[in-house]
């Protein structure tokens, strides 16, 4: 295996877990909102903190009338995108 094919594999799959850690935080979130997890808790507010700021840009896109529905809907689309496209890329470096 040549060093090129090599990094190139490396770095498609550091990508690939980058996305994959921001789509986890994001789906963790949505869980401790569901489950009302304890917001005093630092791990909690840790995980709140970094999923908002991750779901920045798709955090209330969606104006659901149940709170519930707002946080699934933004944060997991937020995920599902860091998913689709951390991979899409990670695939495409692959290939190079």
């Amino acid at each position: 295996m040549s060093p090129r094919y090599r990094s190139a594999t490396q770095a498609g799959r550091v990508i690939a877990i980058i996305a994959d850690i921001m789509a986890l935080i994001l789906g963790l979130w949505i869980l401790m909102y569901l489950f009302d997890a304890n917001r005093g808790n630092d791990f909690v507010q840790f995980v709140h903190d970094t999923a908002r700021w991750l779901a920045g840009w798709s955090h209330d896109l969606f104006t659901f009338d149940e709170a519930w529905a707002r946080v699934v809907a933004g944060y997991g689309l937020a995920a599902v995108v860091y998913l689709v496209v951390g991979h899409a890329i990670a695939n495409r470096i692959y290939r190079h």
